[in-house]
């Protein structure tokens, strides 16, 4: 190959001979390439590096990712990688299934009934079977429709809400393993999660207004569904092209009112235009090799910048690569509410079991989080990320559930309204130099001048304090258990548990659906 002027840069091997072993190798030489175009100045690790030469050929960083993409489908992952990605496969199904009474997982149910399509793929907690491209935006709308399902920090994404449902109708429409379906989950994960940490993780939403739950969201399902489709390694570079070009989303999903727009740009839009890339790409189509080298790449697009120069280190997407799986970084919440609500809600269920206290005995509480979770969370309209209202339910009932912190009407409950007058939220310097982890200090007055503080640095159900098999599946079951009864939720359970004994994820559809 050539840069278009007869000169061949580099070399690059023909795929029929490039090993595994070999494309590891070529590690080396993704940490000390560029693939941003010559004329662009790039701030960080890659500051110090002599910019490559213009070329249409392939970065190192590219070779590496897309042959590790394509040989995803048939490496197995690690056993303690496996156990995770089945809890947090269960954990998204079980917010599609509560999601499906919520209004946006309503809408989502009436729109894939309505909208039809061939019946190859499952539609969560309905009746419907439906063409592929629906059922993915369905079950990511139900995924999304509330604040239930997993969050990984360091991107600042719901990686499981689009990664999950890609994987899923794919899987169903080309009739994958259980074991395949577990592989594609986890490399959604890795992928999706690369992109915005390339580019400075959750402040990259703050210098461009850009959603870095969008970003995350494309690009993990896409990987996702590629690795469903078994696309080879070329196939796999086209796809990732072809998400480029679908990454879209902005930071005011914050003002949507109904969770419906979050819905639509987390879980629904990324997971449906994975499946329609995969399709497509599986059925011939091309495009552009690397889209994050050469001339009007991704990163050229969408980086932010620092007077003037990018602040991106592309080598970041294949950092150890095979080696730290990002689905073991991701948060499964404890809690069925927005993640800035964990850690206070965490030391409050610790300050009941020091001291008995009612509601009424307390004088104040003090809620000191990051300053970007206190602009999204601070006296919201939905209740289950408002922080002022879900203190004030928990002082009120000493826990929350799926039921309470969706009971809208409890928003002007005269009693609950008593105890959020008493409730300060308070964007704090000390957990700001603590981001992007999920981090609170709870200050607790009673009326008899008693007080109570805590520091919540490692929140249940986090990478450092994750929740066991025996939690995820009790969550799961009050989730699952109002929408499908208990017979059918054992089921499921039992399966998604058991992945590597299911031949076909289509045996998944009898216990997810209604009726």
């Amino acid at each position: 190959m050539t840069d278009g002027r007869g000169k061949a840069p580099f070399t690059i091997r023909d795929e029929s001979t490039l090993t595994r072993r070999s494309l590891l190798e070529l590690a080396g030489l993704a940490l000390a390439s560029t693939v941003l175009p010559t004329d662009l100045a790039v701030a960080g690790p890659l500051a110090k590096q002599e910019p490559a030469a213009p070329s249409q050929g392939i970065s190192p960083i590219m070779e590496q990712l897309s042959g590790y993409m394509s040989e995803a489908y048939a490496h197995a992952i690690p056993d303690d990688v496996s156990e995770i990605a089945k809890h947090h496969i269960l954990d998204t199904f079980a917010a599609m299934i509560s999601g499906s009474g919520l209004p946006p997982g309503r809408a989502a149910l009436q729109f894939a009934a309505d909208y039809g399509g061939k019946e190859f793929a499952t539609v969560v907690a309905s009746k419907t079977v439906c063409g592929p491209i629906e059922a993915a935006f369905a079950n990511g709308v139900l995924a999304h429709s509330d604040e239930t399902d997993d969050s990984h920090g360091p991107s600042r994404s719901h990686p499981g809400v689009s990664v999950v449902p890609a994987a899923f109708a794919t899987g169903e429409h080309l009739h994958i393993s259980g074991s395949q379906f577990l592989r594609a989950v986890a490399l959604g994960y890795d992928v999706g999660t690369r992109i915005t940490m390339s580019m400075g993780g959750p402040s990259y939403q703050t210098v461009t207004h850009r959603s870095t739950h969008g970003t995350v969201a494309v690009f993990g399902a896409g990987a996702a569904a590629g690795c469903a489709a078994r696309l080879n390694k070329r196939q796999m570079r086209f796809l990732l092209d072809y998400t480029a070009q679908q990454v879209s989303g902005i930071g005011a999903w914050v003002r949507d009112p109904e969770h419906m727009g979050k819905a639509f740009l987390f879980g629904g839009k990324p997971a449906a235009a994975a499946v329609t890339t995969a399709i497509v790409i599986r059925a011939g189509w091309t495009g552009v090799d690397d889209i994050f080298s050469g001339p009007e790449n991704f990163f050229e697009a969408y980086a932010p910048r620092e007077n003037g120069a990018l602040k991106a280190d592309p080598a970041n997407l294949v950092d150890k690569l095979g080696e730290r799986y990002e689905i073991t970084r991701t948060n499964i919440k404890k809690w069925t509410v927005g993640s800035p609500m964990q850690a206070p809600l965490d030391a409050l269920a610790g300050f009941f079991q020091k001291k008995s206290f009612t509601a009424d005995e307390v004088q104040k509480v003090i809620v000191r989080i990051a300053s970007d979770e206190a602009s999204t969370v601070s006296n919201r309209e939905m209740p289950d990320i408002c922080m002022e209202h879900l203190v004030a339910i928990m002082l009120l009932d000493k826990t929350v559930t799926f039921a309470s912190v969706h009971d809208k009407a409890r928003m002007h409950d005269p009693a609950v309204l008593r105890q959020r007058s008493k409730v300060e939220v308070v964007a704090d310097l000390r957990i700001d130099a603590r981001r992007p982890r999920r981090e609170a200090i709870v200050e607790l007055t009673l009326s008899d001048g008693t007080q109570l503080s805590e520091w919540v640095r490692d929140v249940r159900g986090t990478a450092d304090n994750p929740m066991t098999r025996e939690e995820v599946v009790a969550k799961a079951r009050d989730l699952i258990g109002p929408v499908l009864g208990a017979d059918k939720s054992s089921t499921l359970i039992g399966k998604i548990l058991s992945f590597e004994s299911v031949r076909d994820v289509c045996e998944l559809r009898p216990v997810l659906q209604t009726g």
